[in-house]
């Protein structure tokens, strides 16, 4: 068997799904999901989880793999897409990637994460502070340990000024010197043919798709399910808590937003997502093939 990644992706509502179903029974291929929110056990109806009946069909790989208050990173997903990459082709069958999430699906091309080792006593600091003292206090200490500047980074994002802290902090190397020894570094998959195709479809077309996914959502009891992952953590992962449909969801809970404009603000910020990830696909991709997903066949996707 050779070594072949296949990839389909594109926007959220697009049509991956039955397409990704049809071509790995044609095709003797499994599933590995490289969508963000589908790693967390409980987080189904919001995030369109393909169903049991669907995993039935075809092997699923890397979903459901923790619990929603715990966090994922892109490391710990590198590791284990490796692992589920050369398990599939060990037993002889084919491998399709599908999802939309632009970090993790660059995984597949390109490096996306360093090998600085954070403690989970210095992330626990550094948020401590963070919380205690201000975002400016941590972009204070980010100049102190990096004299020569700190290049383009985003300095009014937390994420982003966080996790350069604990980097420079645990590494003792400047901004510069990382991003230098990342970028030398071999990609993930390195050495396998990686071949990508996405899904699009006309905009009116899609929009008319995200409205009639978000009615489902809401009636088969997307509501009740952010209730439950409240209880379970939900919150302590900003992450899974600010995904379209859950930070809306929670917000209604919690009185701000009115029952009755629930849909639209889920409709409205999952098309300011899609407008993202188009962006994202025709900047960030390698060379790749994009096929129409309403008149699409099988035989023609790769």
């Amino acid at each position: 068997m050779s070594q072949i990644i296949h990839v389909l992706t594109g926007p959220t509502a697009v049509g991956k799904t039955e397409l990704a179903l049809r071509w790995a029974e044609v095709n003797a291929a499994e599933i590995v999901s490289c969508d963000a929110l589908l790693f967390y056990r409980g987080m189904d109806i919001g995030t369109a989880k393909p169903t049991e009946a669907e995993r039935a069909r075809v092997p699923h790989h890397l979903i459901d793999l923790c619990e929603v208050r715990e966090r994922m990173d892109v490391a710990h997903y590198v590791t284990k897409a490796q692992a589920t990459v050369a398990d599939i082709i060990a037993r002889r069958r084919k491998v399709l990637v599908t999802g939309g999430s632009g970090f993790y699906l660059k995984a597949f091309f390109a490096p996306v994460a360093d090998a600085v080792a954070v403690s989970a006593d210095l992330r626990a600091e550094i948020e401590g502070k963070l919380e205690a003292e201000g975002l400016s206090a941590l972009v204070a200490e980010l100049h102190g340990l990096n004299p020569g500047g700190l290049g383009g980074l985003d300095t009014d994002n937390p994420r982003r000024v966080t996790r350069a802290l604990e980097r420079c902090r645990a590494s003792g190397k400047t901004i510069f010197e990382l991003a230098d020894e990342f970028a030398r570094q071999p990609a993930p998959f390195a050495g396998w043919q990686v071949v990508c195709t996405r899904l699009d479809r006309e905009r009116d077309e899609l929009e008319r798709r995200i409205t009639a996914r978000v009615d489902a959502m809401l009636a088969t009891g997307l509501v009740a399910e952010v209730t439950r992952l409240r209880a379970a953590g939900l919150e302590d992962n900003p992450s899974a808590a600010r995904a379209i449909g859950y930070r809306e969801t929670l917000s209604m809970l919690d009185g701000v937003l009115p029952e009755a404009e629930l849909a639209d603000e889920i409709v409205k910020n999952t098309r300011a997502l899609v407008k993202k990830q188009r962006t994202w696909f025709r900047t960030q991709l390698p060379d790749h093939r994009v096929v129409a997903a309403g008149t699409s066949v099988v035989e023609a996707l790769f």
